[in-house]
């Protein structure tokens, strides 16, 4: 009898089989599917978000999915296979722990990070000029900005502390407000706003905070009082559209100290 995980890989051969295959899975390429992957990914996070096990199960095995029709791909195509990549991740894990796989010593899960990233850097140093090299332009904008802050700060190209990335965020508002007015170059807004959001990433990396985190939480802030807010108009027979900004800021403000207000 196959294991799961080899039940999975024929089933994918069987629908890339071009005789016997899927027709919308036969026409698919890594850059087709590649949007796929990124969208599982995130439906993995929203489940651990949610706190949804069985979601959070049924979404792990679509990220598998994505790997696995890659991995057939490129096999099709004599470049690897689900081995390979199995092979390669599992070296690379062995050679990034050498004190559960080897002769190494780290007390400490702090100690660990520091040894991993000064791992990773040695690696990247032997394949690429630039230390930034890597960092893959499809993330997310928020998450790379964050990548290319850490990244430059291994080789000391950081402030001394928070209060540096804050003063460069405030230099930067001005910068912005200067750019705003009846003269405004929309390119050169886009630049300013840029910066500022770029500032922000550092600020959050200062203090320890996924700038992803910190934005999706705010997202589901925004959804939860704007809700309230909804909610309290429609029990008064209106509409958004039909209520004034003053009346829905009331109503934003009601909904804020609810949430606030300790439960009895």
């Amino acid at each position: 009898m196959s294991s799961p995980l080899e039940r999975l890989l024929a089933i994918m051969a069987r629908l890339r089989d071009p005789k016997h295959g899927c027709p919308w899975d036969l026409e698919q390429s890594f850059k087709t599917i590649a949007p796929y992957t990124i969208e599982e990914a995130y439906e993995v996070a929203d489940a651990i978000e949610r706190n949804d096990m069985p979601a959070l199960r049924d979404e792990l095995g679509d990220l598998l999915f994505q790997v696995v029709f890659h991995s057939q791909m490129a096999k099709e195509q004599g470049a690897f296979d689900f081995d390979a990549v199995a092979t390669a991740i599992s070296d690379k894990m062995e050679r990034r722990h050498p004190h559960v796989f080897g002769d190494a010593s780290i007390e400490s899960a702090e100690a660990q990070t520091v040894a991993w990233e000064e791992q990773k850097r040695r690696e990247r140093a032997a394949k690429h000029s630039s230390i930034l090299a890597d960092v893959p332009v499809a993330l997310p904008a928020l998450t790379r900005a964050n990548k290319l802050g850490k990244r430059a700060a291994q080789v000391g190209f950081e402030w001394h502390d928070v209060h540096g990335a804050l003063d460069k965020l405030e230099e930067e508002i001005h910068e912005l407000k200067d750019e705003i007015g009846p003269e405004t170059n929309q390119a050169a807004l886009t630049d300013e706003l840029g910066d500022v959001l770029f500032c922000i990433v550092n600020v959050c990396r200062y203090l320890n905070v996924d700038p992803e985190v910190a934005l999706r939480g705010a997202n589901s802030k925004f959804e939860r009082r704007f809700g309230y807010v909804e909610n309290e108009l429609r029990a008064q027979g209106r509409s958004p559209d039909e209520a004034t900004l003053e009346e829905m800021d009331r109503l934003w403000d009601e909904g804020k100290r609810r949430e606030k207000k300790p439960s009895a």
